[in-house]
């Protein structure tokens, strides 16, 4: 038998889905299709409900919970070190202020003895040369130059006097000009006094040694002659009066 004519009798076997015959049915075929996606749709959450169930157990795993606690803790070690640095740099801030505190002190320190060491030295080379000028002065004041030899000698030296003058001045130095002034014990030292009327008492009269200063430092004092009152004068009779007075006080006593 050929294959043609076996195809007819399978068909014959399954009247219920041969298009030939009538109308089919799809009835019972769309309700097993039906059942069939409700069954897959179950099984598909229950597969879902159950991989949740497997995910929970995995969080929930002793292992888990280590690594967790892991992280905690290095959290925590973090956080101190961090703390831990906060406070030195506050600390190398405070020693970093204070350091530049002391030094802006030592600088002003060291700029300020550098000043007067600077003075100190100009003072003690000028007191040194003062005698010399004072000599000069006293010669301009008491020779008397006659001669043309001698007015040369004199205009020599002086010419030298009025160098060493100018030298001083520019370094500072100034002479002082007490004369008609009050007596100042902080630049005069008083070597003699006079009684006058002419004058108020404490008043200089004449500068015996020129004084000098640089700047606000006394390089020496001016020596100066002071002006004091007149004592009364008291003549024969009064003086003889005074005396009887003083001789009856004494009798009566």
């Amino acid at each position: 038998m050929t294959e043609e004519q076996k195809q007819p009798e399978i068909i014959d076997q399954n009247p219920e889905i041969n298009t030939s015959d009538g109308p089919v049915d799809i009835n019972d075929s769309g309700a097993e299709s039906t059942e069939a996606t409700e069954e897959s749709t179950v099984d598909e959450s229950q597969s879902t409900e159950a991989n949740l169930e497997i995910e929970d157990d995995g969080t929930n795993s002793p292992e888990n919970e280590e690594i967790f606690a892991a992280f905690q803790q290095e959290n925590a070690n973090l956080k101190k070190l961090l703390d831990e640095k906060s406070e030195q740099a506050e600390l190398t801030k405070a020693q970093y202020t204070r350091l530049a505190a002391d030094f802006e002190n030592f600088r002003r320190r060291t700029t300020k003895e550098k000043e007067n060491l600077e003075v100190q030295a100009k003072k003690n080379v000028i007191t040194d040369l003062l005698p010399v000028v004072d000599n000069f002065e006293r010669a301009r004041t008491q020779l008397k130059p006659e001669t043309e030899g001698e007015k040369a000698i004199h205009g020599s030296y002086q010419g030298v006097y009025k160098t060493l003058v100018d030298c001083l001045k520019k370094m500072g130095v100034s002479a002082m000009r007490p004369e008609g002034e009050e007596f100042d014990p902080n630049f005069h030292e008083a070597m003699l006094r006079e009684q006058t009327d002419e004058y108020p008492e404490g008043t200089v009269i004449e500068q015996l040694m020129r004084g000098y200063v640089l700047g606000d430092t006394i390089l020496r004092h001016a020596m100066v002659k002071v002006a004091v009152p007149k004592e009364p004068v008291i003549t024969s009779e009064e003086k003889k009066t005074e005396q009887d007075q003083q001789e009856n006080e004494n009798t009566e006593s």
